[in-house]
């Protein structure tokens, strides 16, 4: 009977011992925190948008609802093309957004985005977390009172919507086209005339004739924004961004005054959305693409002249850039030579057993 008594007693303690462990650890003695995050999305971009909103929502659920972050569209508290500005003087605490959008601040940023024949997304993610990419980019990030993490990647981009055939490199020449950051810079070198337009005046610009292309993400948001209607020519692939990883800048103020557990929950929800985001667009990008063609959207490659013609003025302009900004210069060198490794090892292993299977799948 007394041992019915202890092993019943004992087992009430440690049930109230896992109790205890089991309750959130956020529950008591822990400040409420609430942040806004500006991002450079309409809402109406699923996936992107999206992305920002399943980030904030992540860091309540680990802390209980202690860390309540409010998102934003770009433009509903303050223009796409002021997110960094208000970061870095703590207008807001946070956004989420592409670093080269900012590159007029220091084009080195371009590094935390992508290169234009550059690292694609797994390899990007490689470089930054373990390759050495994130603490030479939180250099630069620092003289802007910022810190930035890697909080998504949306993969290879298509090269977006024309308006007319892109037959050869000479088409470039004289082509107004809706595109920023390094693309624009080495489409300027060829001739072309790039201008930075939010998503959301794409289309309208697109059907007034103000621009003659857009490059915007691929198949499941240009048909969100209705680009097929008014360009029917799409080209692949995105060759001015070898992925594009999606950065959320913080103030690093504010983050410091973070206690550290809740530091620790974003970088946990911003490392989520980094596999989610990939995952969603490589998910959802192929259904829509039947759906453009099936719509009459006329895809292609772009003719090889082009492709070369952007790879030589990429290189040229790296030699460029380091020579004007010693950012640039003192990232690239370690940026390329991680990626001649990467694709000595790709070619090999990733790049044959595509190859085949794509070829074989093909044949089915």
């Amino acid at each position: 009977m007394q041992r019915r008594r202890f092993l019943t007693k004992t087992a009430t303690v440690a049930g109230a011992g896992l109790a205890t462990l089991g309750a959130p650890a956020f529950a008591q003695g822990t400040p409420q925190v609430r942040w806004r995050m500006a991002t450079s999305w309409p809402k109406n971009l699923d996936t992107i948008y999206g992305s920002a909103e399943e980030l904030a929502k992540r860091v309540g659920q680990i802390t209980d609802g202690k860390f309540d972050i409010r998102v934003f569209a770009g433009g509903e508290i303050l223009p796409a093309a002021q997110t960094m500005d208000a970061v870095s003087n703590q207008t807001v605490e946070c956004n989420h957004t592409l670093s080269t959008y900012f590159l007029g601040k220091n084009n080195a940023l371009a590094f935390d985005t992508g290169l234009s024949y550059g690292l694609n997304a797994r390899q990007h993610n490689a470089w930054m977390m373990y390759g050495g990419g994130l603490e030479l980019v939180r250099e630069v990030y620092k003289k802007f009172n910022i810190i930035n993490f890697t909080s998504g990647n949306v993969g290879v981009q298509m090269g977006g919507w024309y308006r007319k055939e892109i037959k050869s490199v000479e088409d470039l020449k004289g082509l107004k086209i809706r595109i920023g950051g390094i693309g624009g810079m080495v489409l300027s070198k060829l001739g072309s005339v790039p201008q930075q337009i939010p998503a959301s005046d794409i289309y309208s610009s697109l059907e007034k004739g103000t621009i003659d292309a857009a490059e915007w993400i691929g198949p499941h948001d240009d048909l969100k924004l209705g680009l097929n209607k008014v360009a029917p020519f799409y080209y692949a692939p995105g060759w001015f961004e070898g992925s594009a990883s999606i950065t959320t800048m913080v103030n690093d103020k504010a983050f410091a005054a973070l206690p550290p557990a809740y530091q620790a929950a974003f970088e946990v929800a911003c490392n989520e959305q980094t596999l989610k985001m990939l995952a969603n667009y490589d998910a959802k990008n192929p259904d829509a693409l039947r759906k453009l063609i099936g719509g009459g959207a006329k895809v292609s490659i772009f003719p090889r002249d082009v492709m070369d013609a952007t790879y030589k003025a990429s290189q040229e302009l790296w030699t460029e850039l380091s020579a004007k900004n010693p950012d640039f210069a003192k990232i690239f060198p370690q940026w390329q030579a991680f990626q001649q490794s990467e694709a000595s090892w790709f070619r090999l292993s990733e790049a044959s057993l595509d190859n085949y299977t794509y070829a074989a799948v093909g044949r089915r």
